[in-house]
């Protein structure tokens, strides 16, 4: 193991040109791995979360609708058996729950003077297909200013969440198969380069994987320049985009970018795993056809 690391590390910076362009080449896939990887953690936390309250049906009252008429609407609507839940909620409430949502970004929401949001009633149904009937009914009140009910929106974002995963899982498999050939074929042209040295150590009885263990850890040390590179990227891009459209998107949807610390610890894990496995497998197929003979 000792040997095998110092010559990995030896060949990397002899082969100073060829590591680079291999370095360069996983860098920008895994770059690419890493945005769609941003897309489709943060599509499915806006879905989950919009999904989460898809159930529910908000019904918003006029200013001059007093609780007691709430309350009347309330038992017309728990009498109903597609009617799981049925509550008021007032505008004070309404405030500390969205500041609840706004995390450390709630300082927004003290800058208006007057409380914008209204009373409301919050109904929850038992099944989402009964929910038109509820919606039927609660149009029939008096007192009401609207009312929200977002299925269409979630079956639509739940489609494109579901569009955007498979399509990214294709794409990273594909990816991940051209950075093996890219490794594979660098450490190729490094074997080559050394062939009748790697002849001589066969015949004076180096076994297989005494010879192919420096080119295993040079490939495992490609992949992981690579993967701490791009990390460092993707992080850095990641910082720019919550900085600038973070309270844009926590405004709009009540939910903002999953946060940048937990994202990139698991991204850096996962790059981590893909540079080793990437850089292993290109270097064990490099070197077959020169040690199967």
């Amino acid at each position: 193991m000792s040997y095998s690391i110092k010559q990995a590390f030896k060949q990397f910076f002899r082969n100073g040109a060829m590591s680079t362009a291999s370095v360069f080449s996983i860098t920008a896939i895994l770059l690419i791995l890493g945005l769609f990887f941003l897309l489709v953690v943060n599509v499915s936390n806006v879905a989950a979360r919009i999904e989460k309250d898809f159930d529910s049906i908000q019904v918003y009252l006029l200013n001059e609708t007093d609780e007691a008429a709430a309350q009347y609407m309330i038992d017309g609507l728990m009498a109903m058996p597609e009617v799981q839940e049925a509550f008021f909620l007032s505008r004070e409430q309404a405030m500390a729950d969205l500041k609840v949502r706004f995390g450390d970004k709630a300082y927004l929401l003290d800058l208006r003077q007057e409380n914008p949001l209204p009373n409301s009633i919050m109904i929850t149904v038992g099944l989402i297909e009964d929910a038109d009937k509820v919606v039927e009914y609660v149009k029939t009140f008096e007192g009401i200013e609207g009312l929200t009910y977002s299925k269409e929106t979630v079956e639509r974002l739940i489609k494109l969440n579901r569009f955007i995963q498979y399509a990214g899982l294709t794409i990273i498999f594909f990816l991940v198969i051209i950075s093996v050939i890219v490794v594979s074929n660098t450490i190729k042209l490094m074997v080559l380069a050394r062939e009748r040295e790697i002849s001589i150590m066969k015949y004076v009885g180096a076994t297989n994987w005494f010879i192919r263990g420096p080119f295993l850890v040079e490939g495992i040390l490609i992949g992981l320049v690579s993967a701490g590179l791009s990390v460092g990227i993707v992080a850095f891009i990641y910082y720019k985009i919550e900085d600038v459209f973070g309270t844009d998107l926590l405004v709009m949807l009540s939910s903002g970018l999953v946060p940048h610390r937990f994202m990139i610890e698991n991204l850096a894990a996962i790059f981590a795993a893909l540079g080793v496995s990437i850089g292993a497998c290109g270097s064990i197929i490099s070197m077959r056809r020169f040690l199967d003979t």
